[in-house]
C-alpha cells in the first residue's frame, strides 16, 4: 500500500510550458490594462482589479481546456468557452443597476464581457483580435462618454 500517490511522486513541471503560459497570461493582462486604467480613472465600480482578472481567468480557462482535452477536441473547448461567456455575462449583470429613468452600468457590463473575449483570443494566439478588442474597448470608454455628454447638453439647449 503506497502512502504517497504515484502522480505526486512523479511530479514534473515543464518550464517551457510555464514560460509560454506566463507569456499568454501576461498578454491577456496587458491587453486589459488600458481598459482597466480608464475605468479606474473615472471612478467606476469595475476597474483596475476586475478587468484584468476577467481577461486572466478567461485566458487561463481556455489554456487549461486546450491542455486538458485531446488535441482537436473542439467540442470540449467550445463547452469551456460557453461557460466563460455565460459566467462573464453573470458578472456583468451585477454591474447593471436599474434606475427610475433607465439603467446604469451597461457599458461596464459590456466592457467586462469584451475583456473576457480578449482573454479567450490570447489563449488561442489570436493576438491581433485581442489587440483590436483592447483598443476599441479603450476608445469607446475614453471617447464615447464625451460624445454622450455633448449630445445631452445639445438636447438641453
Amino acid at each position: 500500500m503506497d502512502i504517497i500517490p504515484e502522480h505526486l511522486i512523479n511530479f514534473e513541471i515543464n518550464l517551457q510550458l510555464v514560460v509560454y503560459h506566463l507569456f499568454q497570461l501576461g498578454l491577456a493582462f496587458l491587453f486589459a490594462l488600458p481598459i482597466a486604467l480608464n475605468r479606474e480613472s473615472g471612478s467606476k465600480g469595475a476597474g483596475l482589479r476586475t478587468f484584468p482578472l476577467v481577461a486572466l481567468a478567461s485566458c487561463a480557462f481556455m489554456l487549461i481546456a486546450m491542455n486538458a482535452y485531446a488535441e482537436g477536441d473542439g467540442e470540449a473547448e467550445a463547452r469551456v468557452m460557453y461557460g466563460i461567456v455565460t459566467g462573464i455575462g453573470f458578472i456583468g449583470g451585477g454591474a447593471i443597476f436599474k434606475q427610475e429613468n433607465g439603467a446604469s452600468g451597461t457599458a461596464t457590463a459590456a466592457g467586462i464581457w469584451n475583456t473576457g473575449a480578449i482573454g479567450v483570443a490570447v489563449a488561442y494566439q489570436n493576438y491581433e483580435i485581442a489587440l483590436i478588442l483592447s483598443l476599441m474597448n479603450f476608445c469607446i470608454f475614453r471617447f464615447a462618454r464625451s460624445v454622450k455628454v455633448q449630445k445631452a447638453k445639445h438636447l438641453d439647449d
